[in-house]
């Protein structure tokens, strides 16, 4: 009979253990009982759109404290517009707590993406993208690559008053620059480096010594570089004042 007793009071107990799993496991003392009323933004975003990523944690906080898939929310967050990743968690008795970085914005990428400061890629599509950003392309797997080759670029060509404002790397593996006055610099496959430095180098005298505005500069020679030149544009004409009668 003790033995018996014994069984039983271990089977009420599992019991007692058990049904509140399952029910927490089904929603059925989650949103009733426990509901999620409050929502807590944090972190140091500007673009991140508030309404959005409100409508975005809802479905999940009616869940209630208990039943709320945080993966699930973190998830949906992160692929908001200029959210680099998120973090969600919930705190007793009513609050879901998100936390969001942001993408910081580094680059223009190929057109149709974005390079952060954290040299991650992200879609530009239906976002506001910052002007003045420069324009860097070529595989994804070199962004490194890119990025080293704009920043050392830069620091060559801004002694003589110049601005890179594009760089990119074809699937050949050619280098080809534009400059913020409009020329096209093509660098080729090898020696990247030292090519532009021996072509910074000497620009400043080539151009005093033309009337006319740099184009196009190929720097795939051995001993030299081919420059194209193109006339100065003539200045627009003033429209004439009437004179009063």
């Amino acid at each position: 009979m003790n033995a018996m007793l014994r069984l039983v009071g271990w089977i009420l107990a599992l019991a007692l253990v058990a049904l509140p799993v399952v029910a927490v496991l089904n929603g059925w003392i989650g949103a009733a009982h426990w509901p999620l009323t409050k929502l807590r933004a944090t972190g140091q975003f500007e673009r991140v759109d508030g309404v959005l990523l409100q409508k975005t944690l809802l479905p999940y906080a009616q869940r209630g404290f208990f039943a709320v898939d945080l993966a699930g929310a973190q998830d949906a967050v992160s692929k908001l517009p200029w959210v680099e990743r998120a973090e969600v968690r919930k705190r007793w008795p009513d609050v879901l707590e998100v936390t969001v970085f942001e993408h910081r914005p580094f680059a223009r990428w190929s057109g149709d993406l974005l390079l952060s400061e954290q040299g991650r890629l992200f879609p530009a599509k239906g976002i506001d993208v910052p002007k003045g950003l420069p324009l860097l392309g070529g595989p994804e797997a070199r962004v490194s690559e890119v990025v080293e080759l704009y920043n050392e670029s830069r620091a060559m060509f801004a002694p003589i008053g110049l601005e890179v404002r594009e760089v990119g790397l074809d699937p050949r593996g050619s280098w080809t620059l534009g400059l913020d006055n409009g020329a096209r610099i093509v660098v080729g496959r090898s020696e990247a480096r030292a090519r532009l430095s021996r072509f910074v180098r000497l620009l400043p005298q080539l151009l005093t010594q033309q009337a006319q505005v740099l184009k196009l500069a190929d720097l795939r020679y051995t001993n030299g570089f081919a420059l194209t030149w193109a006339p100065v544009p003539a200045p627009a004409a003033e429209p004439q004042q009437q004179g009063q009668s």
